[in-house]
């Protein structure tokens, strides 16, 4: 049995907290508590080859792409995105939202949210590199 306090790292409109990430659970998922600021971009449409994402909303209302449409989620409401379906969510209300995201299985995701901050000022090639490192594929648009 494992116990550590989470840890989180902020971003300018949005907060991830590693509520059990991968290198917690042996690789077996990763949890992640992800709050954000009313009326936000959050993240763009994107895929992963190795590992499925899923996303409870504890309170707001987020707009989640499932891979074909965009659509509302309220408090309570659960989508899976199994490996290689393009995903994305943003903010579209006029409140903040909170929701859990979870990885399976559980790659040290957290790594990514880590790293994200520094690869701003990446060239294009290297940008690629870096989401690739992170079985993180952005779609055209």
């Amino acid at each position: 049995m494992t116990f550590r306090p989470a840890s989180e790292v902020g971003f300018s409109t949005s907060t991830t907290r590693f509520v059990a990430p991968g290198s917690v659970t042996n690789g077996e998922f990763g949890l992640f508590e992800w709050r954000m600021d009313a009326r936000q971009p959050g993240a763009r449409p994107h895929f992963h080859k190795t590992f499925s994402e899923s996303f409870y909303v504890l309170e707001g209302e987020i707009t989640l792409f499932d891979g074909d449409e965009w659509i509302k989620g309220g408090e309570g409401d659960f989508l899976y995105v199994p490996p290689n379906r393009p995903h994305a969510f943003r903010n579209d209300s006029d409140a903040p939202v909170r929701m859990l995201i979870l990885f399976s299985p559980g790659i040290a995701r957290e790594n990514f949210f880590l790293e994200v901050g520094k690869a701003k000022g990446l060239s294009p090639e290297e940008l690629e590199a870096f989401y690739a490192r992170h079985d993180q594929y952005n779609l055209p648009g």
